[in-house]
């Protein structure tokens, strides 16, 4: 009777195993193939530019990652963290150094987040982001009154994905020129 009620219930847990497999593998989305024509690109065709522009006039600012406009770089930030990581600290002090060698250059801080949490805690937080960001480079020489912070928080998310490898891509610091 003992060795009945034992089987019982490994079955029962079998099958149980078997359903949560099976709901969870439903919700799945298919991963689609990668695009014919960046499979077929060749690897060391030089890009394609406009002709130079006259001198003084320039085209629309180039992205260098995310958001950022080029040369400079975004910095990306720890869950739930609005301090500069010490490995984002060589990508801002060079983003200090393009802005101080062009004093011309306004440029607007945009913070971001990941999909976790609430709209309102995301927007304070790519605030808080934002700001972490212009004290650091006002610290190391930049005028403040040519940087503006607007946090986005989770709303424009670069990676759709729901994983860690996208919430990392999500939680960052987008450096944009907005005058020169």
């Amino acid at each position: 009777m003992l060795k009945g009620k034992v089987g019982l219930r490994v079955l029962f847990l079998v099958a149980v195993s078997l359903m949560m497999m099976g709901l969870f593998g439903c919700a799945k989305k298919p991963v689609p193939p990668p695009a014919p024509e960046a499979a077929q690109a060749p690897v060391n065709t030089p890009a394609v530019t406009a002709p130079p522009e006259p001198e003084g006039i320039k085209t629309a600012e180039q992205i260098s990652e995310g958001r950022t406009s080029a040369p400079m770089l975004p910095i990306y930030f720890d869950f739930d963290r609005y301090n500069i990581r010490n490995d984002m600290k060589s990508r801002i002090d060079n983003n200090a150094k393009f802005l101080m060698d062009n004093p011309q250059i306004k440029i607007e801080i945009q913070g971001n987040c990941d999909e976790r949490g609430s709209a309102e805690y995301n927007l304070a937080l790519g605030e808080k982001r934002a700001k972490s960001a212009k004290g650091y480079l006002t610290k190391l020489g930049v005028k403040a009154d040519r940087i503006d912070v607007v946090s986005f928080g989770k709303e424009q998310p670069l990676d759709p994905g729901h994983n860690e490898a996208a919430w990392a891509k999500n939680r960052r610091d987008d450096f944009v020129i907005v005058k020169k």
